[in-house]
């Protein structure tokens, strides 16, 4: 089994916990790790894996937590760079009365990763590298390092797994940029992994099949359209199936689509590129149906990285 990296952003969710109230009333914050590369590859520590996580972070308490988190799940953080110039990247979220979210996005050390923080990373020793960093494409360096990464990953024949994580409030003004490079990374991965909402947007359609059509048809990847409770839609040469999930009393639903990846990437990284263009229908069924358990079991438990912690043994046992 070979090594698994994960590149993209860091950072530390501040989530107000006073229901209802914007963030100018809110007086109350829970502080939780989070960024979804660093969730994919917490999910494939817990499994068991072997990954490392490249990104940045500010030379603060938090950045420090970040890294000793990750160090406590089992993730190589040799590549988690702590800058003295910057702090580390938050995000504040209230859930209003409305059902609309309060957002502020404090974009810090995250955005500042470049060619030089990763110039030491032997791809050779990777089997798989997954880009999942919506702020990678907002202006700044690490955009230039998932370009140049991608590029790399072609050249060496490493499997690219690819996550949009769009979210609307960080593309509010420049959501077809977005949309543009989501396409450029989707039309060179090997497999990547959209919500049945991000579907729709990046392919411009009114349904999720219409959305899973277009896809297949101008990418060669295999793919996955999460559909929540109702489980997973698998493209595979432009064969769809539903996979269905489990049932479980949902409590907190973030960090599930995060899970799915990383036990589906955990799943792959046991074979090589070329035994993993060789799996069937059923072979990835199978894939996708244990990632669809750990997503749903990642909804019991409060909190992202409180419920990976719960994640070992529960697919392979």
């Amino acid at each position: 089994m070979k090594k698994i990296l994960c590149i993209g952003e860091a950072l530390i969710d501040m989530i107000c916990t006073d229901t209802g109230l914007s963030l100018s009333k809110g007086e109350h914050f829970l502080k939780k790790p989070g960024g979804a590369p660093t969730n994919v590859a917490a999910a494939i520590a817990a499994l068991g894996g072997d990954v490392l996580l490249s990104a940045k972070v500010g030379a603060d308490p938090f950045g420090q937590q970040l890294i000793d988190v990750m160090k406590d799940f089992g993730v190589s953080t040799i590549w988690m760079v702590q800058d003295k110039n910057s702090f580390t990247t938050f995000a504040f979220v209230s859930l209003m009365k409305d059902g609309e979210r309060d957002f502020v996005f404090n974009r810090g050390a995250d955005g500042q990763l470049n060619e030089k923080d990763i110039e030491g990373i032997d791809l050779a020793e990777c089997s798989i590298i997954h880009f999942g960093s919506a702020t990678a494409f907002l202006p700044g360096p690490l955009q230039d390092v998932y370009k140049s990464l991608l590029q790399k990953a072609l050249d060496k024949d490493i499997f690219i797994s690819f996550d949009p994580n769009y979210r609307q409030l960080l593309f509010i003004n420049n959501t077809e940029t977005f949309i543009e490079q989501a396409w450029h990374f989707m039309q060179q991965c090997h497999f990547f992994k959209v919500s049945e909402e991000e579907a729709m947007l990046i392919t411009g359609s009114d349904s999720v099949f219409d959305a899973a059509t277009i896809l297949s048809e101008k990418t060669n990847a295999t793919f996955a359209v999460t559909l929540g409770k109702e489980g997973t839609m698998l493209v595979l040469q432009k064969e769809k199936i539903i996979v269905p999930s489990i049932d479980v009393k949902p409590i907190d639903t973030t960090g599930a689509g995060d899970a799915f990846v990383g036990a589906v990437l955990y799943q792959l990284s046991k074979y090589s590129l070329q035994m993993i263009q060789a799996l069937n229908i059923e072979d990835w069924k199978e894939i996708i149906a244990n990632g669809n358990k750990a997503g749903a079991r990642t909804c019991e438990y409060m909190g992202a990285m409180e419920a990976f912690k719960h994640l070992n043994n529960l697919i392979f046992d």
